[in-house]
This record gives structure tokens, sequence and C-alpha cells, in this order.
């Protein structure tokens, strides 16, 4: 082993961090979307080293050693011993080649020694490193997603991966994996490594190598055992036998490695200071405009780059189009009101403000469980309060009582004043639990978010960043996390004040700046406002909840139950053997290893796939696949619904109460949850059953309204296609108007398969169906449909000519848009691969989807304004989609029929007509 390393050891405990850069390289890439600045260079894989390089020095402040590993050019010994090592591999994209000199040059002015050794991987460096530290006594963690490194590990070496959190020790890798560290190239070599391309025993999968690594102790002895081993599988070890020798090298990570040409002892790798400059230079040449003013102090900071990264929610990009230049930082003035004086100075203060920014801090998350810690309020910039009246931890200070605090401000409260918050609709429900009707809620910072980058998090920490620059105390700095976190009621008063009324003045700054932007542009104005709209009529529906019929729920487990049961029996029958049926792992060992299934799809890791779309696709020749189907759609059901539903009935009002999340969705979509009441299943007898659980109370009906064929009308209206939008305006039956000009026959003429065939055509082009997947949907030809879509676009011009539009919009800005002006962003349009083809895919879709999402918010709103207005006692119970379903007494009934159809119709004008159609039943399945 070459001698690094001084001999002597370090005089106190010290900490050698070792990040793998070459595996976090491709992770990055491959996991971001496809992210640039303004000059088009491609950012994403920059981006996420970087922040997974601030994430390791975070969480590892006094490591006194750090080290970055990348692979160098050129061949490796590998390469020498084995020409095929790595040969499935694809050669690297351009898009990651341009990034790796910056990520070499940013991680080193981040203050880690960077290395990349030639003839040898990033590997063996790591393993040389690891070892020689552990020598001198020094702790090594390394950071990596490869499970090759996991033979490293020892009682001084621990593994850790920033992007799933995940942390191995000894006892963790054999957790893991079924066996201890100094088995994990013998676990390899029997199982082989298809990303490397080292092949293994054939049909020896992970279960199989650790039982018989347990039995025999070793690799070596289990070729010393190889001819008693039985079966198929034994045979296929025997004919391994030859190749053992090679995979074990192959497999080893060298850790004598001469990088005496590197550094001369262990000092020389101690951490270095940082290169603030380079830094700086980096972040404003690729646009990281929120690290670039973390180091510049300078909130007006513009990067000369000028970046603005489109990029989702899950990225935690720190720029966008639409923020601008964050204000200069506001003193803070905030004040804790504990008198009745003070209270009534604040109160004279909204009395007289414009505009009031409003808070609450409850004692639970939850809408119907929080009830009142406390009230922030702002009224300028930098000027907020902080009114405390529910903290009871033992020595709390005084506190004005909460009947006093809410008899003082319920008239404002209830009021039009103009009020802003942050996510409103939770503060209505917290006001609610206290028989306050919060009113006047002109802006919502959260919603003005969503309008504006439906893309990004829209949380208010990260608003603050994206739009004053600044970071504020986050909820998790008081409260904790997990197990051990506390309530707000339980948060000493003078942080929580400050944590309060920070939030209030937070989002009173950032209403002024998002305000500014939506007014720039008509179609934003309008989408913003629609939301602010929604937001009442939605807490409306929350609030309402709608009637569970929870004994027929509870008899429909049951029977899920015995079904299940007998399909998990049949499912054993089939494989010859007791297997869990929810384990990917054991499924896979059965369908691939015993049985021997033909491996379809691959997972990331490059295991046989066992998701849904593999099992449909096997399905149709074996029957395992249909036998798991049946058991996984029954299984959700139960749990999802027959289930959980009854256990969510709220005692108070004997309903269930969903939530909506209005700024979830990107296209502008609700997404319910706790629980989700939007998939239940309509086109199975099982799925119809739970929806007849939906019911209505004594002397009512449930009366479901939705738009007939809505997607295909909008299609009409953005394409501007004459021949779809004739068929519209004179009420043909659009599917059989599509199938006389597909197959060029009379419209009377056309058979009821020539019918289908034109509606999977109609439904598939609008979700960008390929001619492949057109072909698998009827069950012909790829040819076949090929001609079939051909003379869709021979005939519906227009539509062929939308799409071919709509994607060069999409490529140029960014984002396609809904007839109303919602932006639908699609941060991967300008990507490579299958990652651009989902997006364009998205680019046609997104508009349709959006302006069906639109329309049924405004008739929500149009109708739930009309019940109350009227004063009728019919209520909206639910929103599902583009479908409205309603609680109606009899004596409503036939006005809600006449009437409901009607506003849904005209509450926009395209250029063909909307219809909308009702049902009626004593529950949600008998009202279709």
């Amino acid at each position: 082993m070459t001698d690094l390393l001084t001999p002597t050891l370090p005089p106190a405990p010290q900490t050698l961090l070792l990040v793998d850069g070459s595996s976090y390289l491709y992770r990055a890439f491959h996991a971001m979307p496809d992210l640039r600045n303004k000059a088009g260079a491609p950012t994403g894989a920059l981006y996420g080293i970087i922040n997974m390089m601030r994430r390791m020095a975070s969480d590892y402040p006094k490591s006194t050693h750090r080290v970055c590993v990348f692979d160098a050019k050129g061949p490796t010994f590998r390469d020498e011993m084995y020409p095929e090592y790595k040969a499935t591999r694809s050669p690297m994209p351009d898009d990651m080649r341009l990034q790796i000199e910056p990520i070499h040059a940013v991680v080193a002015a981040m203050g880690w020694h960077v290395l990349n050794v030639p003839g040898v991987e990033a590997d063996d460096v790591i393993g040389t490193l690891s070892v020689q530290a552990a020598a001198l006594g020094c702790q090594t963690i390394i950071s990596t997603g490869d499970k090759d490194m996991a033979q490293l590990v020892n009682a001084q070496v621990l593994l850790v991966n920033t992007m799933t959190n995940e942390r191995m020790g000894r006892a963790g890798v054999e957790d893991k994996f079924g066996v201890p560290p100094h088995l994990i190239v013998d676990y390899l070599a029997l199982i082989g490594d298809t990303v490397d391309n080292i092949p293994g025993v054939s049909k020896c999968g992970p279960k199989t190598a650790v039982k018989w690594l347990l039995e025999h102790g070793s690799l070596d002895n289990i070729i010393a055992n190889a001819a008693h081993i039985g079966g198929a599988v034994g045979e296929n070890l025997r004919q391994a036998l030859p190749q053992f020798p090679l995979t074990r090298q192959l497999l080893t990570i060298k850790c004598d490695v001469d990088l005496s040409a590197y550094a001369a002892s262990f000092d020389a790798l101690q951490t270095p200071a940082q290169n603030l400059d380079v830094q700086k230079h980096i972040f404003d040449a690729y646009g990281f405009r929120t690290w670039y003013r973390e180091l510049t102090g300078d909130a007006e900071a513009n990067p000369s780059g000028d970046a603005r990264i489109k990029a989702p929610a899950a990225t935690g990009a720190s720029a966008g189009d639409d923020a601008p230049p964050p204000p200069p930082a506001v003193p803070a003035n905030y004040q804790t009101v504990t008198t009745q004086a003070a209270l009534d100075a604040w109160l004279a203060k909204i009395q007289a403000a414009p505009l009031v920014a409003l808070d609450t801090e409850t004692n639970a998350l939850g809408a119907w469980q929080a009830r009142l810690v406390g009230i922030s309020m702002c009224v300028a910039a930098g000027e907020a309060c902080y009114i405390p009246v529910g903290h009871t931890y033992g020595g709390a200070p005084d506190q004005l009582p909460l009947d006093l605090v809410l008899a003082t401000l319920k008239p404002w409260l209830e009021s039009d004043a103009p009020k802003v918050l942050q996510h409103g609709k939770f503060d209505m429900h917290v006001f609610a639990n206290h028989g306050v009707a919060l009113r006047g809620v002109a802006h919502d910072t959260l919603l003005a978010a969503y309008v504006l980058e439906s893309h990004k998090r829209n949380n208010l920490g990260a608003l603050a960043e994206r739009w004053l620059g600044r970071k504020g105390v986050a909820y998790e700095d008081l409260c904790g996390k997990g197990a051990s976190a506390i309530t707000m009621d339980q948060v000493d008063v003078e942080r929580a004040a400050h944590y309060a009324a920070e939030d209030a003045d937070f989002t009173f700054q950032i209403h002024q700046l998002q305000q500014a932007v939506i007014n720039q542009d008509a179609g934003l104005q309008r989408i913003y406002a629609l939301e602010i709209a929604s937001q009442p009529a939605l807490f409306d529906i929350e609030r309402t909840g709608v009637l569970i019929d929870g004994a027929l729920l509870k008899a429909q487990s049951a029977e899920l139950g015995a079904r299940l049961m007998q399909l998990e029996l049949d499912a054993h029958a089939i494989a010859g053997q007791p297997f869990n049926l929810n384990s990917p792992k054991q499924l896979g060992e059965i369908m691939y290893g015993t049985l021997g299934y033909p491996a379809k799809n691959k997972t990331a890791t490059g295991a046989p796939s066992t998701d849904e779309d593999t099992l449909q696709e096997l399905a149709l020749d074996y029957p395992l696949p249909k036998v798991l189907l049946e058991y996984r759609g029954l299984a959700k059901l139960k749990s999802t619904y027959a289930d959980k539903l009854p256990a969510s009935i709220e005692p108070a009002t004997g309903r269930v109460h969903t939530h909506y999340a209005q700024a979830a969705v990107v296209t502008g979509r609700l997404s319910s949850s706790d629980p989700n009441l939007q998939n239940i299943p309509v086109k199975t007898q099982e799925g119809r059953r739970i929806r007849q659980a939906f019911v209505a109370g004594a002397g009512s009906h449930i009366v479901s309204a939705d738009y007939s064929q809505i997607e295909l009308r909008i299609m009409a209206h953005v394409s501007q296609d004459p021949a779809l939008i004739k068929a519209f305006l004179d009420g043909e039956d659009v599917h059989r108007a599509t199938a006389a000009e597909v197959f060029g026959v009379p419209v009377g003429d056309v058979t009821s398969e020539q019918r289908r065939y034109a509606k999977v055509i109609n439904f598939g082009l609008i979700y960008g169906m390929s001619a492949f997947g057109l072909a698998s949907n009827l069950g012909i030809g790829n040819t076949e449909a090929k001609n079939y879509i051909d003379r869709y676009f021979s005939r519906y011009v227009g539509v062929k000519q939308y799409m071919d539009r709509t994607k060069l919009e999409a490529k140029s800005q960014g984002y396609v848009s809904t007839v109303f002006g919602r932006r639908l962003w699609l941060p991967d349009i300008n990507a490579s691969g299958p990652r651009r083809g989902g997006a364009e895919r998205a680019a046609i879709n997104a508009p349709m989807q959006g302006t069906a999402a639109d329309l049924i918010k405004m008739a929500m709103v149009n109708i739930n304004d009309w019940l109350r207005a009227s004063g009728l006692t019919s209520r909206i119970v639910m929103q599902v989609h583009d479908e409205l379903v309603l609680e109606v007494p009899e004596t409503e009934l036939e006005l809600i029929k006449r009437e409901v159809p009607l506003r849904m119709a005209v509450v926009a004008q395209l250029a063909v007509p909307l219809l909308a159609e009702v049902g009626v039943g004593g529950d949600w399945d008998g009202a279709h």
C-alpha cells in the first residue's frame, strides 16, 4: 500500500468526508429537470451537485478533511481485464459533459479537495483514502449512491446517501442486503451487476444469493459445495464457476492506489478555505440567484448571467421568470399584544389600514382540529403584531382571554375589509371553529404564487426566499420534527411572537411584489381572480362535507377482505409456493426466477420491474399477473376507501370533510386528500359500490352535474378546426362524426366498432397518444394505427396545426396557456430523450385539462354563490374533476335540475357550446 498518509495518529478525533462525485453527477443529471441559464447552458447537474455539497457541509460541519472524487477520463484497469466492462452504458450526454468543468471548479471553491485519478475509478480512490484514514483512527463518512461501496463499511466507515437520507453502518448494510459488508463482493458476484455489465449466476437473485451465503459462509465455500446445490439455479451456478475469479476482481474496490501525486500526507486533505470569488462567478454565470445573494449580501443583486431557471417544486430552484429583484430589507417593528390597551390600539390600526396581512397560530395542523393559539397581523412592511391567546406551557406569561380577543376583532374579521393571507382557506376553518366567519380575503400569497409559478414550491418560506431574498424562522425551528415535535401552544411566547409576526410581515411584503407582476398581464389577473373566488366556495364545500354510509362500507370491506384472501391463495397456487404479494422483491423472484417470465421492463436499479404497466403487459400471456392486478386493485379499494372512509367521519358532523388543495396541480385541477375522494374507480363494479356509500340525507337526493365531452369541445375551440367545430355546432355525436371522417363512410353507416375506434382516437390524440399507443389500445397493428392517425389529421387539419404550434410555443416560452390565461409550466420541454417527449405530450394536453379546470371552477363559484344568495338549502358536497356533486332536498330538486346545467353552460363563451348534464339518485353511483 502506498504510504500516502503520515504514520502519526491525529492528535484528536477527526472526520474525513468522501463524496462519490461521479455517482452523484449521473444521479443529479437524470433526477433534475432540464434547467438552463439565460444563455441556454444546461445547469441541472450543477445545481444538484451544489445542493448536495451544501447539504454535506451542513450535516457534518465539524469534518476536518473533505474530498470529492470523480472518475477520470480514459479506460481503467478493469477495462483492460474485461473489455465488456460497462459496455452497456450509454455515452455521456453532451449536456452532462458541458457541466463537468464548472462542477469541478465550484466544488473546489466550496472548500473540497477534488480528485480524479487516471487508470482507476472514483470507488478505488475512495476505498484507498478510507482505509488509510482508518489506519490513523480517523472516522470516514462516504457519501454515495453506489451499492458497491457497502463493502468498505466497518467500525470507522459509514455510508450516507443525501438523495435518500439513508445512513448505513455495518448493521445497516446487513439489514439492506442481507449480508455483512465483508460478504458484499461475494453477494454481487452471485447476482451480477447489470449497471456495470458484470455477469452473475443466471436466475440467482438477491434472495438466493443471501440464502447461499448464510448457509455456506462465503463464495469460496459455495464454490466448494457447488456440486451439491440442486435445481436449475444450481446448474447455473456450476456453469458460472469459471467466471468468479474475474468477477470478484472487477467488483472488489482497489484500496492501494498510489495517491502520492495528489496529496503528500493526511494533513494535505484538511478542509481547504472556500473561494468566494469563484463561487460568486459561477452562481452569477449559471443564474443561481439566491446563492449569489447569500454571498454578496446584496438583496438588489441581479447576476449578469440573468439566468432564470424554470424548475418544478422538487428542485428547490432559486430563480423564476416572474419574481423581480427582492427589495431592501425593512427593519422589523414587531409587538406582542398582551394588554387591552395594546389590543385596542391595534384594532384602530387595522381599521384604518387599506390592507392587512392576517395569520393564525394553532395547536394542530388539521383544519377541523385546529384551535387558536395566537393571531398575527401586519399593516405595513415591518410593522406587525402577535396576539397570544393559547400558550399553555408551564410558566407561560399572562395572555389576553381568547373570548375577549375574538369579541374585539370579530366585527373586523367578519367585515369586507381587505385582508391578505397565505393559504387563507385554512384560516377560514380555524376561525369557523371558534364561531367566526372570516370574510374580506381579497388576496392570498399562496394562490398568487400558484398562478405565477405553479411549478415551484409555494410555502411561505420558499416565497420569502424567492421574492424577498430572506430566510425567516421555520416552523420546525420552533416545534421540531418527528415524534419529539411539540405543538405551537407549547412554544415560548417570545419566540412564537417573532415567528408569527414575521409570517404576517412576509405575507404583506410578498403580496405587494406578486400583485405588481400579476397586474401586468390580463390573463394572470383573470386566473388570480378566479382562484380567489374559488377559495370561499371550496371552504363551503369542505365545511359542508359529504354523508357516508359507514355500515355499507364496512360490509364491503369484509367482502373485499375475503376476496383478497382467495386471490392470495390463487397466486400461491400458480407460483407453486407461498410468497408476499406486496413485496416487489419476492414477486420479482417468483415471476422472473421461479416461473421464468420474460423481463419486459426494468427498474432504475436494473432489476426486472413488477410495476402495473409491466403486469398489464405480462397479463396478456400469463395467469399470475392477472391475479396480481386484481389483487392490487381490490387491496387499494379496501385500504383507501372501504376501511379509511368510515374512520374519516367527523364525529361532530357525521360527515366526511375532505381537503381540497387548490395550489397543488399544475393544470389548475384540485387535489383531494384526507381522504382522497377524486380517484374512486367508476368502471369497476367494486368501485361503483364504493360510490354507493356516498348518500344524501333523509328527504334529499344526490345530484351529479358534469360537462359533456369537455376536453374535445375545448380542442375544437383552441384548434379552430372547421370540421370539429361543425360537428359540435350541429349537435352531432362527435365520435360518430370522427368515425365517418376517418373511415370515409356516411355518418349513418358508422358501425359501433368504428365509433369505438374513433372515440379512442379522439381522446388519445388529446393526450398525445402515439401510433404505438393507439395500436396497443385498440389491439391492432402499428401500421394500421398510423394510417388511422394520418387519416384523422388529413380530415382535422386544424388539430394537427394546433399541436405543432403548441409544441413550438412551449419550447420558446417554457409554458403553454389555457383559454383564460393560466400558465402551465413545462420544465422538461427542452430536455432530451423521453423527458422531452413527455413534456411535448403534456404541452398538447395541458391547455385542455387546464381550461376544463378553469371552467369547472367558474361553474362551482357561480352555483355556490347562487345557492347562497337565493337562500336555498341545496349544497355542493364534492368537486371531482369535471363534476359537481350536490345534496339537494326534494323541494328544490326540479329547480336544481333545471338551473345548474344552464348556469354551467354560460360561465364562458367558446367557439362551440358548453353542455352540462345532470343525474339524480339516492347515492353518488345512482346519480350517474
